[in-house]
């Protein structure tokens, strides 16, 4: 599949260097279109959504706000720590809007399994449906992710 050239401009803010100093594609160098497919038919296999996964972890980012930099615990089984940091940062596929720097760290206490996140992240499935590209140290894996946040 080959991509547009508006996917080929996308590709290179996500370059590393350009928005981020590790960029959002890590070693994949599929289409963006397919990467994206690939992780909708895992979302698919696993019978949910992008809608689904995003508003937990805006529900986690947002209890642990208030929690200013302590540790949280919820429902007797999520463990959540948002760290903020200074900045803001832009969408590689030319939203408007800033999105804050922060990273929020979720552990499930039932099945053990942590993730983190950030708000870029969360706008990048909402609206892209993306998870970054294989073998980008911020990729988030949707099977990963769904057994953190949902189960």
């Amino acid at each position: 599949m080959k991509e547009t050239l508006k996917e080929t401009k996308i590709r290179s803010r996500m370059m590393p260097g350009t928005l981020t100093v590790t960029g959002f594609l890590g070693t994949d160098q599929r289409p963006l279109a397919e990467i994206i497919a690939a992780d909708e038919q895992e979302l698919k296999r696993l019978n949910r959504s992008v809608e689904e996964i995003a508003k937990r972890m805006k529900y986690f980012s947002s209890a642990s706000f208030d929690a200013y930099n302590n540790t949280v615990v919820i429902d007797n089984t999520y463990e959540v720590h948002t760290e903020s940091n200074k900045g803001t940062m832009t969408c590689p596929y030319g939203h408007g809007g800033l999105y804050r720097k922060y990273i929020t760290t979720l552990t499930n206490r039932k099945n053990n399994i942590t993730v983190s996140w950030n708000a870029i992240d969360i706008h990048l499935i909402e609206a892209h449906h993306f998870f970054e590209g294989k073998g980008s140290p911020y990729r988030l894996e949707p099977e990963a992710l769904v057994k953190a946040l949902l189960e």
